[in-house]
């Protein structure tokens, strides 16, 4: 009895959706309604539209696509920051980059240092983020803990981190002895490591952007399908890639860019902690180098080619990463 009233039920419940289907059917769309196009609006949309595009777009222009072109443009020049005029010189700026070896220990520093620090603090900041999204004791004040160096300033921190890695009298120093370990590394004159303290300083400043962004992004996560998962037995790991990430993908690629783009526009860090040393280029990354060529080298031509190289690989990486977001969507 129990198995033909069951039957019953779900034939019932087919016929509902089969009706359901046809009353959703594109015939029986309700015709849209017409004479609100683009070209019948009124007037007044069209005020608002201009006024609230048009500064903007002025502003962009003012502040973002003429120093751009001024940048391109000057990448062409030999020029000197205090001469008032540019020597056009075409080619020559890309060629001598082409041609120069510390162009491309730079490019190996940018490349190692925005890896790491997009990596790691997207990975420890989720982490840190599915963590704290419990309910435990205190976690206000931890929350409040991370993000508190993520505004403060980073040259601040520099000297901060100075005294925490210096080889004589650091805190790493001290830890690293008292584990037993006697050789410690020399973090301001073997350039491997310099660029290591470099990394991690940058990675705790900014460790708490990545971790809030994550934090916002889990109060949205659909806890039904987390009990789902795990009504069906589904283990942790299956749970966090199968359910947990795909959720969190829209804020994982918009974190991914702009870390990006924030670890390209490191100086501050670098200046106060080892000023692009030690042995010359040790922490030398390719914004710092146009600081140096332009501001130290007075040979502000070249500073713009550098930028103007930087800026095109960045856009290069932005548009695959875009182009991964919309195949992952499909």
């Amino acid at each position: 009895m129990f198995r033909k009233s069951a039957g019953r039920v779900n034939q019932r419940f087919a016929m509902h959706r089969k009706a359901a289907a046809v009353r959703s059917s594109p015939e029986r769309v309700l015709p849209v309604q017409r004479g609100r196009g683009l070209r019948n609006r009124p007037w007044q949309d069209y005020a608002l539209f201009v006024l609230l595009v048009v500064p903007n777009l002025v502003l962009l222009g003012m502040f973002v696509y003429r120093p751009l072109a001024d940048n391109i443009r000057l990448s062409f020049t030999d020029w000197n920051i205090a001469d008032p005029v540019a020597t056009p010189i075409g080619f020559a700026n890309y060629v001598e980059w082409w041609q120069r070896d510390d162009s491309w220990k730079v490019v190996g520093n940018t490349v190692i240092f925005t890896v790491a620090a997009v990596l790691v603090s997207m990975a420890l900041g989720l982490a840190l983020a599915m963590l704290l999204d419990r309910k435990l004791f205190g976690r206000n004040v931890v929350r409040s803990a991370i993000f508190a160096p993520f505004v403060i300033s980073g040259a601040a921190i520099g000297v901060a981190f100075q005294f925490i890695f210096d080889p004589s009298f650091g805190l790493v120093q001290d830890v690293l002895l008292r584990l037993g370990v006697t050789n410690v590394p020399d973090f301001y004159q073997d350039p491997q490591w310099a660029l290591f303290m470099v990394t991690i300083t940058y990675i705790w400043k900014n460790l708490g952007y990545t971790f809030v962004i994550y934090l916002a992004a889990l109060q949205g996560v659909r806890s039904e399908l987390l009990e789902a998962a795990e009504m069906d037995g589904a283990s942790r790991w299956t749970t966090f890639t199968k359910v947990l990430l795909p959720q969190l993908r829209p804020t994982t690629f918009f974190l991914s860019i702009t870390v990006l783009l924030n670890s390209l526009q490191v100086f501050d860090i670098i200046n106060v902690m080892t000023r692009g040393g030690p042995l010359g280029n040790g922490t030398t990354t390719m914004v710092f180098q146009v600081y140096e060529e332009s501001f130290r080298n007075f040979r502000a031509g070249y500073g713009a080619t550098v930028a103007t190289i930087m800026f095109a690989v960045l856009l290069v990486v932005t548009l695959i990463q875009v182009r991964v977001m919309d195949r992952g969507e499909r």
